[in-house]
């Protein structure tokens, strides 16, 4: 029997990470390497620009101000395609089921806390719901068809109000319908909430709420979702 390496397992380097981004992005994007290209030319060009219109003007003050740009312009092109990359994400999972909670689990920020995990689900249609907790109150998700999320959400919204009287309790439905906030949007949507409890409030809240939940491990999880693989590739 071969023995088991110790030896920790070599994560890719950064330009190896950069070409999966790119490839990644470019799949959704077919036009992304002429709009890079140009950000690049556009950021030279305004670099160069800058060196002829400083007095007084010298080639090597031009070519100083050549490679400002050059830099300035490689740094848009990441932060471009890094913004891309995440509405290529955002493509690739809408419909499917789960998205919600893999956008709640990753996109939220400190301020939020939530769970890829549902807190309520139907195991036959796999219709879900998903529950997040942060300053702007309690707020629960539903995915899937809405004439058959009416019971999971309510069921929700009643325990949600038992533990935690006078928290603002938002709902809102994850589709393109009338009154449905779009998979892309549900994190900005999420975090756009007014401010209505402070801090220690939220933790009470959490902790309240996390008491009375019923554990859904013998639920069967929708399946649809590699968050290893739709999640757009980020450079480290």
């Amino acid at each position: 029997m071969a023995a088991r390496s110790t030896a920790p397992e070599k994560r890719p380097g950064f330009f190896s990470q950069l070409r999966t981004l790119y490839t990644f992005t470019q799949k959704a994007f077919p036009w992304l390497p002429y709009l890079l290209v140009g950000i690049l030319i556009l950021g030279i060009a305004a670099g160069v620009g800058v060196g002829f219109a400083l007095p007084p003007v010298a080639i090597w003050s031009i070519i100083l101000w050549g490679v400002t740009g050059l830099m300035l312009g490689i740094l848009a092109s990441l932060m471009t395609m890094t913004r891309l990359s995440t509405r290529a994400m955002y493509q690739r999972i809408d419909g499917m089921p789960g998205a919600a909670g893999h956008v709640l689990s990753t996109s939220l920020g400190r301020k939020w806390v939530a769970s890829e995990m549902p807190v309520g689900i139907n195991p036959k249609t796999q219709e879900a719901v998903y529950r997040a907790v942060g300053r702007g109150g309690v707020v629960i998700i539903g995915e899937g068809a809405r004439g058959r999320l009416t019971r999971l959400v309510n069921d929700e919204r009643s325990k949600v109000q038992r533990v935690a009287s006078g928290v603002p309790v938002t709902v809102l439905y994850v589709g393109h319908g009338d009154d449905e906030v779009t998979i892309a949007k549900l994190s900005s949507t999420i975090k756009g909430l007014p401010t209505k409890i402070d801090r220690s409030t939220m933790a009470a809240v959490i902790k309240r709420i996390d008491s009375v939940s019923q554990t859904l491990t013998s639920l069967p999880i929708p399946k649809g979702i590699d968050p290893t693989k739709a999640r757009a590739p980020r450079p480290r």
